[in-house]
């Protein structure tokens, strides 16, 4: 499934503060390149989705992985409606026995939160205002340097740790 760039080419211009016709061709692809960079370190695509997932509740307990939960829809175990509590303020379903429960439950963002939108514009910015990563220049005896810590569209240390805060902390999958 393709997702949608984090940010949208007019939002792009307004953040350069410059008309979007004057933005270079590139500037779609380059806003869905870092937002695919964003997506993979923060491990979030930041959509609203509906999932159901298989857990075994811990004395009771039943921690969901995918963030923000919006709404627990059902509980049920071998198909029968199971009774549970949502508490909103340790993110826990609670159940009652320790057999497997399935879970369907809304979850995510139902639109970019903002610093998440600036991360991606700041770093389309970059790519767009300096291509060639260039850090110094100086014409007279000509004297080129570059930029190898940002070369292409990369996360500023900044960036990663805001980021962190939408991480998820664990994953969906099981291993054996």
């Amino acid at each position: 499934m393709v997702l949608p760039p984090l940010a949208t080419v007019d939002d792009l211009a307004g953040w350069m503060q410059v008309d979007p016709g004057t933005l270079p061709a590139s500037a779609a692809s380059t806003l869905n390149m870092v937002s695919a960079i964003i997506r993979k370190e923060a491990r979030n695509d930041f959509q609203r989705r509906t999932t159901t997932l298989r857990r075994t509740p811990d004395e009771g307990a039943v921690r969901l992985p995918l963030r923000p939960v919006v709404s627990v829809d059902a509980v049920t175990r071998d198909g029968t409606p199971v009774d549970y509590d949502w508490d909103d303020e340790t993110e826990r379903l609670f159940v009652s026995g320790c057999e497997r429960v399935s879970v369907t439950f809304t979850h995510g963002y139902a639109s970019v939160p903002g610093d998440v939108a600036a991360v991606a514009l700041t770093a389309a910015q970059r790519v767009l205002s300096n291509p060639n990563d260039l850090r110094q220049e100086t014409v007279g005896a000509v004297s080129v340097t570059y930029a190898a810590e940002t070369i292409g569209a990369s996360l500023s240390r900044a960036d990663r740790d805001l980021l962190a805060r939408y991480r998820r902390t664990f994953a969906v999958g099981r291993v054996l």
